[in-house]
């Protein structure tokens, strides 16, 4: 029987992918770990979108994800980096592609809007800030692959364009942020 725990990442270590040890705080670890909980929470979202045409989006999103951080867990100086996958060029595409047919949904933004709205929407605003702090993780790795930057740049862009959408869709309208005054 294989269990689950294992056991050896009890001192604060984890092994990364191609070899190696390094602590559970390395920035490559901190990267990743970030992309596993964007992943989730999409996993989230997509619980939230019922029979929408948005769910297989999200679900490529989320395939797309275990690459990415399978080359976050991968140094690119190891034997094991010629084996993982890479990222596409036509995921950026298709995701700006998306993004470009649902802003032909959307009424232009004139202001800021707050995030919220629809449970949908919520957990897509949700799903769009962890995107953006797993991009500022990303930036810090030693080195960062300009790919996977550049791939979670573009997917903040679409997590927000597809939450406007799923409100736009319920009936529900951006609610515009009012500066106190």
């Amino acid at each position: 029987m294989t269990r689950i725990y294992t056991k050896s990442g009890d001192a604060g270590e984890t092994s990364l992918f191609g070899g190696g040890r390094v602590r559970k705080s390395d920035p490559r670890v901190d990267a990743y770990g970030e992309v596993d909980e964007l992943n989730a929470a999409i996993g989230v979202a997509r619980a939230q979108v019922g029979s929408s045409r948005l769910e297989p989006l999200l679900e490529r999103i989320q395939d797309e994800l275990f690459t990415i951080g399978s080359v976050l867990a991968t140094p690119k100086d190891s034997k094991a980096y010629a084996h993982v996958p890479k990222i596409q060029d036509a995921w950026i595409a298709d995701m700006e592609r998306s993004i470009d047919g649902f802003d032909a949904e959307l009424a232009p933004l004139s202001a800021f809007i707050l995030p919220g709205g629809t449970p949908l929407a919520s957990a897509l605003h949700l799903a769009r800030t962890v995107c953006r702090r797993a991009e500022r993780k990303v930036v810090s790795v030693p080195e960062p692959d300009l790919q996977v930057i550049v791939y979670l740049n573009r997917l903040s862009d679409l997590l927000f364009t597809m939450a406007r959408v799923a409100n736009a869709r319920a009936g529900v309208k951006d609610v515009p942020w009012r500066p106190p005054k």
